[in-house]
């Protein structure tokens, strides 16, 4: 049986946390699918706009939230899906 690797959980801040926390169910679901493959796709630093200097956890949680951004919009102080 080959040796797997353990996934890296991110460390998120609570601030952070809390926001993911409060998105509807289907948004969350947006958020950690884009987080895991953002995550496997700039894990190489060459395919990170800053290099070595930004990690692949930085990069991931701004695609994560621009998928969510793509569908869901924050109005007051909820978030609803866009066109509705």
């Amino acid at each position: 049986m080959p040796i797997t690797k353990p996934r890296r959980t991110a460390v998120l801040s609570p601030r952070t946390r809390k926001a993911i926390d409060n998105l509807p169910l289907h948004a969350q679901h947006i958020y950690k699918k884009a987080h895991a493959n953002a995550l496997e796709h700039y894990k190489n630093p060459k395919k990170r706009r800053g290099g070595k200097r930004v990690s692949a956890e930085q990069v991931a949680h701004k695609v994560a939230w621009s998928a969510v951004k793509n569908e869901y919009e924050k109005k007051g102080n909820k978030w609803v899906r866009k066109g509705s």
